[in-house]
Parts: structure tokens; sequence; C-alpha cells
């Protein structure tokens, strides 16, 4: 189910205040960055995280329609989110690790990460497993 970015929301959930200001600048200065580096469209998967309904964020995405797509998950839907699959992808492959510190965690979960870059079937497999497809812009 996809719904427009700035769609209706309960001005109760909205994110607001300082610290919302600069996460959504930081969000949408790395997504414009991502944009020019790999010089193709780009797509932002919501959930309803409490930033995700920032006026601010709407308005970066309505701005930048011509190359950004929004697509709006339902409040609890891991079967529809491909994160998930990388999520359980991740787990498996650090079943029974046991970090020292929190460098090491960090460390570890970075290297299993790129492994899964560089692995781009296991990638897609996350995407088919939601049903979504991946369509010509």
């Amino acid at each position: 189910m996809a719904r427009a970015a700035g769609g209706s929301a309960s001005p109760g959930w909205r994110a607001t205040g300082p610290a919302t200001a600069r996460t959504c600048s930081t969000s949408c200065a790395r997504t414009a960055a991502a944009h020019r580096n790999l010089s193709a469209p780009l797509v932002w998967c919501w959930d309803n995280l409490n930033i995700h309904l920032a006026p601010e964020l709407a308005g970066f995405a309505a701005k930048n329609k011509e190359w950004l797509r929004i697509y709006r998950l339902p409040a609890y839907a891991p079967d529809l989110n491909p994160a998930e699959g990388i999520w359980s992808l991740l787990k498996r492959s650090m079943v029974n690790f046991a970090a020292a510190d929190l460098d090491g965690l960090v460390r570890i979960v970075k290297r299993k990460l790129k492994k899964i870059q560089y692995r781009p079937h296991l990638i897609l497999g996350c995407l088919a497993g939601t049903g979504l497809k991946i369509e010509p812009w």
C-alpha cells in the first residue's frame, strides 16, 4: 500500500522541535547527496515513525518528486519491509557471537553488512520476499 508523502496525519503525532529539524535536515542532505553520487532515482519506505510525519520531510519529498518516491508502510508491516529481511540475514550470521565491547560489536555488524552488500542476490531475495517489485522510473 502506498500513500503520497505529506498525506493526512494526526497533528498529535507530528514530530516537532529543534531535534526534529536537525534530523530532517540531516536526512534530506544525505538523501540529496546519495542521489548526486548515484545519479539515480531513490525510494524512501516510511513506516509510522514520528519523524516521517514531519512537514520538513514532506516538503523535501514534494520538492524532489522527480527523483524521489515515497512509499508508506502500514503501522506494523515487517513482511512489506525489505530491511527486515536484511536484519534477519544479519542476525542469522551473528548467532553465538559474543562481542568483548561495543567497538567489537560495531566491527562485526559492519563486516556482516558489507558481506550482504556484495551479494545482490541476497538483497533481491529480501525484496522478493515482500512481493514488491522494482519498476522502471
